[in-house]
């Protein structure tokens, strides 16, 4: 139900191809998954999706617990059919939310106890809670319960939430009780390179359809995040789909890719659209600035989408700077198609045996105008 197929391991450098199917179809490696964290792509509904060619999509299980809950989601059928997607879906288990919301959690061995974002109300996160709301969202992927660390944290703190990690992890497998889908375990470690060894091994041994890396989109320096990553991988089975979370700059995937991550996820394409931000070939943009008040010229005929080949920046300077939602949608879609064509052409180079000089290349003149 859960099988990975590497396809091609590149001669250049530790890149692949490969496939991994899903009890809603298959997904092409690399891949970059478009995050839905309240169960929408904001903006976007499931034929923009399909026309885009999304393959597989996120929503957040912290989020869809608070509103509107997974017990109604699953009394609506499931998540697939609540939000009228029949592709694969992966859910994030709300590890992240420890972070993102550490002013207003309490982590214990236990687990973490939330305070509402939304009205002050506190929740407790047990490793059996997230995997159950996660069941009832019925998503292909979930992810363990883990606790996402800061950057610049001690070592000791790292090792401490590492090792609550590892504890959680093994509670989250306990506690699954469905066979249709797939429990992905979460590297942690901060930047310290024997915490990422240590959980890397730990994580590997257990055996589970795939493995994600976290904990280093958290505020770290750019080399600081690979470093961790390059701890990392050399311990993580070649036969599993290997998912980086929430990176997705184009930067960031070419760099990742080239390691040999599979799976990548980030709100960034959505939210730096909605501030009229796009990124085309030679780097990212404000489409706000008054230079593209009369540029007929559309945002990027390189990707082979509508909303990149078919309106005019000086169409969609007026729509942002007029707070149209059109506008917010058609730059979304273009991010978003961007960042599908960067991965397109990155299966491409692989299989041509070309993707170190196509980086270089691609980087070269995206970074031209720094």
């Amino acid at each position: 139900m859960f099988d990975f197929t590497l396809e091609l391991e590149s001669k250049e450098c530790n890149a692949r191809l490969g496939r991994f199917s899903t009890p809603h179809g298959e997904i092409k490696t690399p891949v970059f998954m478009p995050v839905g964290t309240k169960a929408t792509v904001k903006s976007l509904d499931h034929k923009d999706l399909k026309g885009l060619g999304t393959e597989i999509l996120l929503a957040n299980t912290y989020h869809m617990e608070m509103r509107p809950g997974s017990e109604l989601v699953a009394e609506m059928g499931g998540l697939h059919k609540f939000m009228n997607w029949d592709g694969p879906i992966l859910t994030d288990s709300g590890g992240f939310q420890v972070y993102s919301l550490n002013d207003s959690v309490k982590i214990s061995n236990n687990g973490v106890e939330f305070q509402s974002h939304l009205n002050g109300d506190k929740h407790m996160f047990t490793p059996e809670h997230a995997i159950a709301v996660q069941e009832r969202l019925g998503a292909d992927i979930i992810m363990a319960f883990d606790e996402c660390a800061p950057a610049g944290v001690s070592e000791k703190y790292a090792r401490k939430a590492m090792e609550r990690t590892h504890s959680w992890i093994k509670r989250c497998i306990a506690a699954k009780t469905r066979d249709d889908q797939a429990l992905f375990p979460i590297v942690q470690g901060s930047r310290f390179k024997n915490l990422r060894e240590e959980s890397a091994k730990f994580m590997a041994e257990l055996d589970l359809p795939g493995v994600a890396i976290g904990g280093v989109s958290v505020g770290e320096e750019t080399d600081a995040k690979f470093q961790a990553i390059d701890y990392a991988l050399p311990f993580l089975p070649k036969d599993k789909p290997r998912y980086l979370m929430g990176v997705g700059t184009p930067d960031d995937l070419l760099e990742a890719v080239e390691r040999g991550i599979d799976m990548f996820d980030c709100v960034l394409a959505t939210r730096l659209a909605r501030h009229g931000a796009f990124w085309d070939l030679d780097g990212r943009h404000d489409i706000k600035l008054s230079r593209y008040k009369k540029d007929q010229t559309p945002l990027c005929e390189w990707v082979d989408h509508y909303a990149s080949r078919e309106y005019s920046k000086s169409y969609l300077h007026h729509l942002t700077k007029e707070n149209e939602i059109l506008g917010m949608r058609l730059i979304s879609m273009h991010n978003i198609a961007f960042l599908f064509q960067l991965m397109k052409d990155i299966r491409y180079h692989l299989k041509e045996g070309s993707f170190m000089s196509f980086k270089t290349d691609f980087l070269n003149r995206f970074h031209a105008n720094d």
